[in-house]
C-alpha cells in the first residue's frame, strides 16, 4: 500500500530506464584500446581517420617443443655440441638448427625447425629445443574519424567526432565501414534477393521489415559490408551462421558482414525515425558494429555517421540516458506488444498485478495506432532522440 507521502514523492521523480538513441546529431566518444599493453601512437589533439592507427602491440608466437635429443640419437647432455643455430638466432621452417654426422659421414641426424621462429630455449636435462613463433603484431585502428580527447598511457586513446548514433535491438558481426544505400522504398518493404545488385559491394545496404536469407546470402557473395533492416526471422540466421546464436554475446562472428537489426525477429517495420534518418545520410559513410550484450553490461549495436551538417546541442555534460516521462517515446521489449512504438501518457504510481501474480510498477502508452495500453515499466526502452 502507497500512502500519500510516497505517492506524491514518487510523482515528482522520474523513472529510469535502458535507453535506445536514434538521434541526427550528437557527440560520439569511442574508447580505442589494446588487449595488452603496448604502444600509442597518437596524441591528444591529432585529428584521426577511421582506418588511422592509434595503439599497436605485439603478442608472443606460440611455442613448439623440438626432441633433439631423440632426433640426434644422443644424450640429452650432448645437444648443445650439435647445435648449428643457437639460442636467440631466427629460424625458417625445415631449417637445421642441429646435426650430427659420423662414422665418415654414413651416419647423418639432423633436427629441423618446424616453424619460421626463433629458438627460445634448449634444456641439457630434456634435451627439448623450444622453436617459439615470431611475435604477432596487434593494432587498433581509430574505428571513426575525430579527434583524439585523451589518451591512455600504454593502451590506447579516446575519439571523438560529432556524428548521427543510431542504436539498434540485435546484431552479428564486428565492425565495418562502408557507404549507405537505401534498397527500398519504405520501412514496411522487405529486402530480397531481387534488392542486392553487384553495386551494392563495399556498401551498407538499409532495408525495410525484413531481410530474406537469400538477400543475405547474395549480400555475402556480392562483397557488402553491412545489412541494416527492421527484422530477420531466426531460421534465416542460423541458415547464415550455421548455428543458432546464443543470447548473451555477438560480435565475433565471421560471416563476411555486419547485420544490425533495429527492431526484433520476424517481419518488424524499420521505424519511421530510423529509416528517413538513414534515408538522410544516404552515399554518406558509416562505421557500424554489430557487437551485441544484452546481459549485465548491455552494448547495443550501432551506426555512426560522422557529418557536420548539424552540431549537436548537448553539451560535453549531458547524459545520455534520460528519465521516463510523459511524452517520451518509448519501444516495448515484450509480448504482446513486442517491437511497438509508443508514447508516454502518465506513470501511475499504485502498483498493479501482472500476469505472474506479482505487483509491478506500471506505464501508460498509446500505441502508433493511437490503442492505449499498460504495460510494466520494465518492459519499455526510451528512445532517446
Amino acid at each position: 500500500m502507497i500512502n500519500k507521502y510516497d505517492k506524491e514523492k514518487y510523482v515528482t521523480t522520474h523513472a529510469y530506464t535502458p535507453g535506445l538513441q536514434i538521434k541526427e546529431a550528437t557527440i560520439v566518444r569511442k574508447v580505442r584500446r589494446l588487449p595488452l599493453k603496448g604502444e600509442v601512437i597518437v596524441n591528444i589533439g591529432d585529428l584521426v581517420d577511421y582506418d588511422d592507427i592509434v595503439a599497436k602491440s605485439k603478442i608472443p608466437g606460440d611455442p613448439h617443443m623440438v626432441k633433439a635429443s631423440y632426433l640426434l640419437k644422443c644424450e640429452p647432455e650432448e645437444v648443445p655440441r650439435y647445435m648449428v643455430k643457437k639460442i636467440g638466432d631466427s629460424v625458417k621452417k625445415d631449417e637445421i638448427i642441429a646435426q650430427f654426422i659420423g662414422f665418415f659421414g654414413l651416419i647423418k641426424n639432423f633436427v629441423k625447425s618446424p616453424v619460421d621462429g626463433y629458438i627460445e630455449s634448449l634444456s641439457t636435462a630434456s634435451g627439448q629445443i623450444i622453436i617459439r613463433e615470431m611475435p604477432k603484431d596487434i593494432i587498433v585502428d581509430a574505428y571513426i574519424p575525430g579527434k583524439v580527447i585523451n589518451t591512455i598511457p600504454g593502451e590506447g586513446a579516446i575519439i571523438e567526432t560529432n556524428a548521427a548514433f543510431i542504436q539498434g535491438i540485435f546484431g552479428v558481426g564486428g565492425e565495418a565501414h562502408g557507404d549507405i544505400v537505401v534498397a527500398v522504398d519504405s520501412p514496411k518493404d522487405v529486402l530480397d534477393e531481387e534488392h542486392i545488385i553487384n553495386n551494392y559491394k563495399g556498401k551498407i545496404v538499409v532495408g525495410g521489415s525484413l531481410v530474406t536469407g537469400e538477400a543475405l546470402k547474395k549480400a555475402v557473395e556480392i562483397g557488402a559490408k553491412g545489412i541494416i533492416v527492421g527484422g530477420i526471422r531466426n531460421s534465416d540466421l542460423r541458415s547464415l551462421l550455421g548455428y543458432d546464436i546464443g543470447v548473451a554475446i555477438t560480435g565475433h562472428e565471421n560471416i563476411g558482414l555486419t547485420l544490425i537489426i533495429t527492431e526484433g525477429f520476424g517481419k518488424m517495420d524499420m521505424s519511421d525515425k530510423t529509416f528517413n534518418l538513414l534515408k538522410k545520410f544516404e552515399g554518406e559513410l558509416a562505421h557500424i558494429n554489430g557487437e551485441t550484450h544484452i546481459r549485465a553490461g548491455v552494448i547495443r549495436p550501432e551506426i555512426i555517421i560522422p557529418h557536420d551538417r548539424i552540431e549537436a546541442k548537448c553539451d560535453e555534460k549531458e547524459k545520455l540516458e534520460t528519465g521516463m516521462k510523459p511524452g517520451a517515446t518509448v519501444r516495448v521489449i515484450r509480448a504482446p506488444y513486442f517491437g511497438k512504438l509508443a508514447r508516454v501518457i502518465s506513470l501511475p504510481p499504485e502498483l498493479m498485478r501482472s500476469k505472474t501474480e506479482s505487483y509491478v510498477r506500471v506505464v501508460e502508452l498509446e500505441l502508433e495506432n493511437k490503442q492505449r495500453v499498460l504495460v510494466p515499466r520494465a518492459n519499455v526502452e526510451i528512445i532517446e532522440e
